[in-house]
């Protein structure tokens, strides 16, 4: 039971009784339906849409310009859920795992398989066959979606569907002519039923099957905060949950999806396609808008062609506050939102609307629903505004759990239905939550605790620095050594001694830097978030090599 309005401070959302954060976000525009009603997320989705249907484009590939007006894709959507019935013999709970590229089919499928009651499994087309090899056997998929390119690295014995083939494109023409939005009745659907699996990243340990539910992606695509004349371009990869969920909500608010569709990320061919589809707000991850500050730097003429740009959303991983005011001072006309969650809350439980972005550093704060408490990661006190704990949150958003994994399950969700996030954070007394680090990546120097994160902001403020991550090295005395791997700006001639000492200035004694590798690039994996093992890795490698 929540507690009665009077005991939460309207100010932060806090309760001391329940030493408990609350939303107070307003109702949401799209009520939440009754758990116990079924419902299926594309049933929900459609019971939305405008009628008669908008006749402009859905989706639209932003590399060849081909589009798919609303009308086709309701009428893709109706055909090929059919077929996957009748001509693939997918059943409820079926997995289904999609080893594809992005593309305009790739909208339909998700839906068309969650209407049927299967499980939406999608996965990084660029991975290697025995990394594809551990998630199939994770996931036991009843059918493979494919393309010829990513179905060679498939295990054999696969049930595998080529969607670059006739065969595949004739199911998204099946005629039908009951004239209703879904052509079957005998399917009952529970809004507690698997819907989605996706795998965690994987960067601190081996990954995990995330099993979402239908309500779970009702509770996250319902906050929209969007209007359907937005025309929204996606950058980021969809089987990832950041742009899952973004492709669903575009369906949901009748919107025009642009799919980013080209292998790699192309800061000038995106601002192109802004401008020249009119795209209003850009889904990017923190890599892909320090490219796209970078090439306004170099050309101002950049700018120009985001004239109908509105907002940015950028998740996935935290972005430097210097990198925020760059963004600013050259695309002042457009307002960067920031948000946080995880993949087992089904994308972000933390958002920023309108002017809340001008709260730099901030993720915004609590979505409508969700609760949350800051745990002190040692004692397990829950902690009040201002404090730096573990954040734990509850609400409808929360994952199932992990597919086959009870233990690493309890281990991270309680019974009360709290998840501990695992991520060091606290919330100011105007409810704006503030991501510090990872609990598990903060720097142990002689019982000192150091986060990366902190330093990284530090270093990427100094003007001919682009890029930073700092990780530990191990040391006898000390325990652990913060180093930093740093790339430069074009044409800097920045040192190693300049760069420890700029730190050394600005910090205590136990967070100065003890070693800087300059390098081209930083590792991350496809959410922007930095693979610190490799850079340890690397960095053991290289130092054991100078011995």
């Amino acid at each position: 039971m929540p507690p009665p309005p009077a005991a939460v401070d309207p100010r932060s959302g806090y309760c001391a009784a329940t030493r408990t954060f609350h939303s107070l976000r307003a109702p949401l525009t799209l009520p939440l339906p009754p758990p116990d009603r079924p419902l299926s997320f594309p049933a929900f989705a459609f019971c939305y849409l405008p009628s008669p249907l908008p006749s402009r484009p859905a989706l639209i590939d932003a590399g060849t310009g081909k589009t798919v007006p609303f009308p086709a894709f309701v009428s893709q959507f109706r055909a090929l859920a059919a077929a996957l019935r009748a001509r693939l013999h997918v059943s409820a709970g079926d997995v289904a795992f999609v080893l594809a590229p992005p593309g305009v089919h790739i909208p339909v499928l998700y839906y068309a398989l969650m209407a049927v009651g299967a499980v939406v499994s999608p996965v990084n087309p660029a991975l290697s066959a025995g990394e594809i090899s551990s998630l199939v056997a994770l996931s036991n998929p009843s059918v493979v979606f494919a393309v010829r390119s990513t179905a060679a690295n498939l295990p054999p014995g696969l049930d595998t569907v080529l969607l670059d083939s006739p065969g595949f494109l004739s199911f998204l023409q099946e005629p039908n002519d009951d004239g209703g939005m879904v052509p079957w009745t005998d399917l009952v659907i529970q809004q507690s039923d698997p819907a989605v699996i996706l795998y965690s990243s994987g960067t601190t340990g081996r990954a995990k099957a995330v099993v979402l539910t239908h309500r779970n992606l009702i509770a996250s695509a319902a906050p929209l905060g969007f209007v359907a004349a937005e025309v929204v371009m996606l950058t980021v990869p969809i089987f990832h949950v950041y742009g899952f969920v973004f492709c669903l909500r575009a369906v949901l608010a009748a919107q025009t999806l642009v799919l980013h569709t080209a292998r790699k990320f192309n800061a000038r061919a995106v601002v192109a396609a802004v401008g020249r589809f009119r795209v209003t707000r850009l889904a990017l991850a923190p890599p892909s808008l320090l490219a796209i500050v970078q090439a306004a730097e170099e050309d101002n003429s950049v700018i120009a062609q985001t004239a109908t740009l509105q907002a940015v959303n950028c998740g996935g991983s935290s972005i430097a506050p210097e990198f925020i005011r760059r963004f600013s001072h050259k695309f002042s006309h457009v307002c960067l939102l920031q948000g946080y969650g995880l993949t087992e809350t089904t994308a972000g439980f933390c958002r920023a609307f309108g002017e809340e972005s001008a709260r730099i550093g901030s993720v915004g704060r609590l979505s409508y629903g969700a609760e949350a408490k800051i745990v002190h990661p040692e004692t397990g006190v829950a902690l009040p505004p201002g404090m730096p704990g573990e954040i734990w949150v509850r609400g409808p958003f929360v994952m199932k759990g992990y597919l086959g994994d009870k233990d690493s399950t309890s281990a991270i969700l309680d019974r009360e239905g709290w998840l501990r996030t695992g991520d060091l954070c606290y919330i100011d007394k105007d409810g704006f939550v503030f991501v510090v680090d990872r609990l598990k990546e903060l720097i142990k120097y002689k019982g000192y605790q150091v986060p990366p994160a902190e330093l990284e902001n530090l270093l990427q403020t100094h003007p001919d620095i682009d890029e930073a991550a700092v990780v530990p090295y191990p040391d006898d005395q000390a325990g652990e050594l913060p180093i930093a791997f740093v790339v430069r700006c074009s044409g800097s001639n920045l040192q190693e001694a300049q760069i420890k000492d700029f730190v050394a200035k600005q910090v205590v004694y136990y967070k100065r830097i003890h070693h800087v590798y300059l390098v081209d690039s930083i590792p991350k994996n496809a959410a922007g978030k930095i693979l610190r093992k490799d850079l340890v890795r690397l960095a053991l490698h290289q130092i054991s090599s100078k011995l």
